[in-house]
């Protein structure tokens, strides 16, 4: 099943698109991690309402590590079951 839509994206070239647009995406950390200045939190530079503050960044990052745990339980229960 899953396989099947891979294949599917990769023939109708809908996967090149993903990643050019997610590489646009990319610029502006690629910009900051250029100037040497990135602090660990995914900061660009852009905080139009004044949200950053330590404990948010903290919050951040944990939101972030439990994502990632859970689209890696993702295929685990796809191949499992």
């Amino acid at each position: 099943k899953m396989w099947g839509l891979h294949e599917a994206a990769i023939k109708s070239g809908a996967l090149w698109q993903v990643l050019f647009f997610i590489g646009l995406l990319e610029i502006p950390f690629l910009l900051t991690l250029a100037n040497g200045s990135v602090d660990g939190t995914g900061n660009v530079g852009f905080d139009p309402l004044g949200l950053k503050s330590d404990r948010r960044a903290v919050t951040e990052i944990k939101n972030g590590r439990l994502g990632m745990i859970a689209i890696g339980g993702m295929p685990h229960h796809y191949f499992l079951t």
